[in-house]
């Protein structure tokens, strides 16, 4: 019994972080999935979603993806006895400087790679795709599908995940173990992935890490994921995966090098992103001298 609360409690007699890391990934990735796909699945059926590109198609998943993280982290709020919001994302903060200051980040990440393939050959605008009641319902509801990206992805991967194995392990090896679960579940379960593109992914996960020890909140995350995404999908248009989006703004064609339009991966693979993100970083990095959390 003893050698059993040794390698499994802490002092307050519950689990220890590390222990508590290691059950909250059972329940996202394996338990509450093998429960949810079947119904998910059977219901995206019945509603004829398909497996285009659109903002349904996201929402539908994401929405899944986000009723996944609120059990696991509601579950483990009741057994902490704590607010389910008290994991880096309050309530209060929602609508707060940090989100926006993040959505404003995310737009200059995109929009920047995307100057820059313009200046380079690889995009060429050839118009609005869109008009009238199609531009604000397309509008609307990609706006509807990348917020709950930004959350479910978010609350997912770098809200209890992180706090827990931060405990236990330190900032930066939870951060780098988490980056590899988010840039593996990419080049997994997305066609067309390359070496490039999962440096992105590594360098993006790291850098809402990095966020979350500056300034305490994932909030500035949030927008940062929602903005980058939406200016993706919506605004851009650029292809994910070799599918294109269904409902974008601009009537585009991306002819260039790989390395410049990222190929069928679109803007994350294109190596413009890199600098982009290097000024990101650099910008989280100045913004707040002092880290907010430096340690939990």
């Amino acid at each position: 019994m003893e050698t059993f609360e040794r390698w499994f409690l802490d002092s307050d007699r519950r689990l220890t972080p590390l222990w508590r890391a290691i059950v909250y990934f059972t329940l996202t990735f394996f338990a509450l999935p093998m429960i949810l796909d079947p119904l998910a699945a059977g219901l995206a059926e019945r509603l004829q979603l398909g497996t285009a590109l659109t903002p349904g198609v996201i929402a539908f998943a994401e929405g899944e993806q986000l009723l996944i993280a609120l059990i696991a982290t509601g579950l483990f709020a009741w057994y902490e006895g704590r607010r389910i919001d008290s994991y880096f994302l309050p309530f209060g903060q929602a609508l707060g400087r940090r989100t926006w200051e993040g959505v404003l980040t995310g737009v200059v990440i995109a929009g920047g790679v995307a100057i820059g393939m313009i200046a380079l050959g690889g995009m060429q605008v050839h118009g609005i795709a869109l008009s009238g009641t199609a531009l604000l319902t397309f509008a609307i509801a990609w706006l509807i599908a990348m917020v709950l990206v930004g959350l479910a992805e978010e609350l997912w991967f770098r809200a209890y995940f992180l706090k827990t194995l931060w405990q236990a392990i330190g900032f930066w090896p939870a951060s780098l173990i988490i980056a590899g679960i988010f840039a593996a579940m990419h080049y997994f379960f997305k066609d067309g992935e390359n070496v490039w593109d999962v440096i992105t992914l590594l360098w993006f996960s790291l850098l809402i890490c990095y966020s979350v020890r500056k300034t305490g909140t994932l909030w500035f995350a949030v927008g940062l994921h929602f903005a980058f995404d939406y200016m993706q999908f919506f605004v851009i248009g650029s292809p994910n995966g070799t599918l294109v989006p269904q409902g974008r703004l601009l009537d585009v064609t991306f002819n260039g090098p790989a390395w410049v339009t990222g190929g069928v991966l679109g803007t994350e693979a294109s190596l413009l992103m890199y600098p982009m993100l290097a000024l990101a970083t650099l910008y989280v990095w100045r913004r707040d001298p002092t880290p907010a959390l430096d340690q939990l």
